[in-house]
């Protein structure tokens, strides 16, 4: 998802057009430094994946911490690499990223709600990046960018109910820890009505077609629902749940946006 954000800010900024070249190395870039970021969360989640996810790789097992380290530096240089040939904003933005979430992955999760801040701003950031990349960064670029910044938040506090117990037991101060799952499934509500709310401001100022309107519609009642849905229960089961419907409503948000890039 995140490589395809790239290549949706790149067709956002371009208005419809795809350039395949840009559009193929944008998204290697983002493609291997999300896999080289995730790669480095589970070695430095090992404690926590042992309580709340121990079939994964490295609690099972399957892949030894060193192995990780040594996968994730390589998937790094790979990312910087295909970066090196985009310019040199696009070069600097993609470092920056890959410092955010290196930061993320040693000290910041522990941070709990600014640790969700920093996930949110590297998720929001490939659309603004996909501009960058084709040296035409436009409004809409930064009104979608907040979107999924938001939604993300949403769904990264609604991580934090599932992961719970081993957040607490390694002192990761999530929403959850602090002030119960009730709380989080009213904050993580909050934040994708906010995401909702900003959906109408591209028709609006007219940056984008009629054809945005109604697959942006599907996503925005989808968010609606599933945190009415989410705060009338909010258990680890349904928090799963909800994390996972959440990234159904941002890929439709991605199609809305794609969609209203062309004209009817």
């Amino acid at each position: 998802m995140i490589g395809f954000g790239v290549v949706i800010g790149e067709i956002m900024a371009l208005n419809g057009c795809l350039i395949p070249i840009p559009a193929l190395i944008g998204f290697l870039v983002a493609f291997f430094l999300m896999a080289a970021t995730m790669v480095m969360n589970d070695y430095y989640d090992l404690e926590i994946d042992m309580v709340n996810n121990p079939r994964r790789p490295i609690p099972s097992g399957l892949v030894s911490p060193r192995e990780a380290l040594s996968y994730s530096f390589l998937l790094s240089i790979i990312g910087l690499v295909f970066a090196a040939f985009t310019n040199p904003s696009g070069f600097i933005v993609a470092a920056f990223a890959l410092g955010l979430m290196m930061y993320y992955n040693t000290r910041g999760k522990r941070t709990g709600l600014l640790g969700n801040v920093l996930v949110s701003v590297c998720i929001a950031l490939p659309f603004i990046y996909g501009g960058i990349v084709v040296e035409s960064v436009k409004p809409v670029l930064g009104i979608f960018s907040i979107m999924a910044f938001l939604s993300n938040l949403g769904r990264e506090v609604t991580k934090g109910v599932m992961d719970v117990d081993g957040d607490a037991l390694k002192g990761v101060r999530t929403v959850a820890v602090l002030h119960g799952p009730t709380k989080a499934s009213q904050i993580s509500a909050l934040f994708f009505a906010l995401a909702v709310l900003i959906s109408p401001i591209p028709i609006v100022f007219d940056m984008v077609s009629t054809l945005y309107i109604p697959l942006v519609a599907v996503a925005d009642l989808g968010f609606i629902a599933s945190s009415i849905f989410f705060i009338r229960d909010p258990s680890r089961r349904n928090a799963k749940t909800v994390k996972s419907l959440a990234l159904v409503w941002m890929s439709i948000g991605l199609a809305a946006f794609v969609a209203g890039s062309y004209s009817i």
